[in-house]
């Protein structure tokens, strides 16, 4: 019984690896290529600046909060595992 409570441990662990570390690189290559679209865009029209700067920060914002969320659901994972209630 305690070989499958390490297993699904195991399992638990290498799974929030994987969401956190997915979630963090979609989030830094979503920042990255909207950093540079904005960057594109504020040399093509400077007067512009302000308005895509609103946009480009709720925009940053979202994408945060879109890692954050799988952040969240992996904590839940790593200390109330629901899965180890199927083991018993």
């Amino acid at each position: 019984m305690a070989q499958y409570f390490a297993l699904v441990q195991a399992y638990t662990a290498l799974g929030i690896g994987i969401i956190i570390g997915l979630g963090a690189i979609g989030a830094c290559i979503g920042i990255g290529i909207m950093g540079s679209k904005f960057l594109e865009a504020a040399g093509r029209q400077p007067e512009l600046i302000p308005q895509l700067q609103k946009f480009m920060f709720l925009l940053a914002g979202l994408i945060d909060a879109a890692f954050l969320i799988g952040v969240g659901i992996a904590m839940f994972f790593g200390f109330a595992n629901p899965l180890l209630s199927a083991v018993k």
